[in-house]
């Protein structure tokens, strides 16, 4: 016979597991290690260091690994420093970044930042992830984390209208997103708030290393790569450098399956990619 004292209990114990994976980050101690680490060597750095190039530096070398984010059966807050994609990647250098530009050197403050980063109002669930990376734009430019670069006529002479729609679309690649059907509604409705939102970006044409260019992506900067694939707004994302030859890209590289200071200009690596059409580009504060 079922009696309420045995609902409660069953109710209590199914709240305790939900909550207790959905708050406790997933990491390892040889990540709270490493961050903490990385934290402390660069007060050591001088003043006017570039410190999104620096850690982006730090981390090169380390396996590039797909879906790092999805291998969970819950919505938790990974941390993982020892294989990275390219969200993953750029969202880590960031969260580094701003721990170091206010002088914070512990672990607890990173994962308080890289929950910021990635997650909308920095509530850990699968639907406020921002898996498109135009919602991550918009959202980390309302926390006031990342700030649109100016955009010289010269440059910008295109326009991205986003149609977002893959995710819901092909529910089936999203294991989270199969097992519970809420999940691809809330999608869907994140989907259709992005959807129709026209962008100026650069076209990969206009990527060649000018004066223009220069002057308006910074080392550090990171770039969005934008897609003509359907239902999707972008392809992959790195993080702005310049060498003498040219604008390069720090990234996670499914090609070089390693995070790398891409040896090809920019505009020479996406040519090799006919899907992507351009960039847009963000400034960490």
């Amino acid at each position: 016979m079922v009696t309420y004292k045995k609902i409660f209990f069953s109710l209590l114990f199914l709240c305790s597991c939900y909550t207790g994976h959905a708050a406790k980050p997933d990491y390892w101690r040889s990540d709270s290690i490493k961050v903490a680490r990385l934290l402390r060597k660069a007060t050591l750095l001088d003043s006017g260091s570039n410190l999104m190039i620096y850690f982006a530096r730090e981390l090169r070398g380390l396996p590039y690994m797909g879906k790092t984010l999805e291998r969970n059966k819950e919505e938790r807050l990974v941390i993982n420093l020892r294989q990275m994609d390219c969200t993953t990647y750029v969202e880590t250098v960031l969260a580094l970044t701003m721990c170091a530009k206010k002088g914070h050197t512990t672990f607890d403050q990173f994962v308080r930042n890289l929950r910021m980063v990635r997650y909308e109002d920095g509530e850990v669930t699968y639907p406020k992830r921002m898996h498109y990376f135009t919602h991550w734009i918009n959202e980390n430019i309302k926390k006031n984390i990342v700030a649109p670069i100016p955009e010289p006529q010269e440059l910008f002479t295109a326009t991205q209208t986003v149609k977002a729609y893959y995710m819901t679309t092909h529910a089936h690649r999203y294991p989270m997103m199969a097992k519970n059907k809420w999940m691809t509604r809330e999608i869907r409705q994140m989907e259709q708030r992005i959807t129709g939102k026209q962008y100026a970006y650069i076209p990969k044409s206009r990527l060649n290393d000018s004066a223009t260019l220069r002057q308006t992506i910074k080392d550090g900067d990171i770039i969005a790569i934008l897609t003509s694939r359907t239902g999707l707004d972008t392809s992959h994302i790195g993080i702005a450098v310049w060498h003498s030859d040219g604008l390069h890209m720090l990234n996670a590289s499914f090609v070089h399956q390693k995070v790398v200071e891409e040896p090809m200009l920019l505009k020479q690596y996406m040519m090799r990619h006919p899907s992507q059409i351009g960039i847009r580009v963000v400034r960490p504060l």
